[in-house]
């Protein structure tokens, strides 16, 4: 019977969720094996940091100028995410690629600049022809390189060692170890010049005027709680109109102020609700009876993310907003989440 299958008749008896189930092992195994190959190198890196690292830190520091970074292939890649984070964190930085350095661009850089060049090598044709126009222009000049005795690393200033010993590929040819070490090491370097700069979280919102993540760090209670008409009445009201203020305001509370707008309590929705099952006549029911005389509150210069934070501490959905403990209006869970705070 197997011959007359022919020579594949092996093929029409193996299950194929047993092939599929043997390639999958394989990735899983490939992968984390990268994963762990690259975590090693960047814990070697980490150990291999020294005097010379704290020298160019404490260089780029005094330096006057901004930092371009150089590279060219996946490092000028590389150099230009770590661009992206030192400009975001207070470290004015440009990219120039290496190939275009000798076409023009050379001409970026400026007295009291320092230099960083991205190479695994250190030894590429276009690294030895754009170093020494580099060194006549009189700049500093920091190699990012893996091996320190290479062409780069011998002309260079200071080192930033970016040991990578062997790529992730079997082949040892794709930058993969290298790009991820020098990625981290340019981390490294933009986390300690912003420490030692002493750059704050209000520093950070000022590049970072955008989206979500600026709005967390700039918005105030003052930038929201307009956008409300006010729901306030004082603690002579009736029921009623404590009522109409909740609905006819949308915000489901209502202040209760006193003289000069002094905040004294908050009725919210579920305050009414709660009392009307216990009492069914209106007419027995005191406004100061209901109302909740210590009210949580938020000044209106504090930052949104504070207001987010007593919500969330309370399970509260909103808070009244006061300027000198006077009552001027409110901010609601539902504003945040439309800023998308939350």
């Amino acid at each position: 019977m197997f011959q007359l299958l022919g020579k594949n008749w092996l093929s029409l008896w193996v299950p194929k969720f047993l092939l599929t189930l043997k390639l999958s092992k394989n990735i899983q195994s490939t992968a984390k094996k990268v994963l762990s190959q690259e975590a090693e190198a960047i814990l070697r890196v980490s150990d291999a940091i020294d005097s010379e690292f704290e020298a160019c830190v404490e260089h780029l520091l005094a330096s006057k100028g901004r930092i371009v970074f150089t590279g060219i292939g996946k490092s000028a890649i590389i150099a230009q995410k770590i661009v992206a984070t030192m400009n975001s964190t207070g470290t004015p930085a440009l990219f120039m690629h290496a190939a275009d350095a000798i076409h023009g661009d050379l001409g970026m850089i400026q007295d009291g600049d320092s230099v960083i060049c991205i190479s695994k090598s250190g030894d590429t044709p276009e690294i030895k022809v754009l170093v020494p126009l580099i060194k006549r222009t009189g700049v500093s000049l920091i190699a990012m390189v893996s091996n320190k005795q290479s062409y780069l690393g011998q002309q260079a200033d200071f080192i930033l060692h970016a040991l990578a010993e062997q790529e992730a590929d079997l082949m040892n040819l794709a930058p993969t170890t290298s790009t991820t070490v020098a990625l981290a090491l340019g981390d490294a370097l933009a986390v300690c010049l912003l420490e030692c700069k002493g750059f704050t979280a209000q520093d950070f919102a000022k590049y970072h005027p955008g989206g979500a993540l600026g709005k967390r760090m700039y918005l105030k209670v003052s930038d929201i709680y307009p956008q409300h008409e006010f729901p306030v009445i004082t603690p002579h009201a009736s029921i009623q109109e404590a009522i109409h203020e909740i609905s006819s305001k949308r915000l489901g509370a209502t202040a209760i102020v006193g003289e000069n707008n002094q905040l004294v309590g908050i009725i919210t929705d579920g305050d009414v609700r709660r009392m009307l099952e216990k009492q069914s006549n209106w007419s027995e029911i005191q406004l100061v009876d209901m109302m909740n005389r210590t009210p949580k509150a938020i000044e209106a210069d504090a930052f949104a993310t504070e207001a987010l934070a007593i919500m969330q501490s309370m399970n509260i959905t909103q808070l009244v907003v006061t300027e000198n403990k006077k009552a001027v209006g409110f901010v609601h869970l539902h504003d945040l989440l439309k800023e998308g705070i939350v």
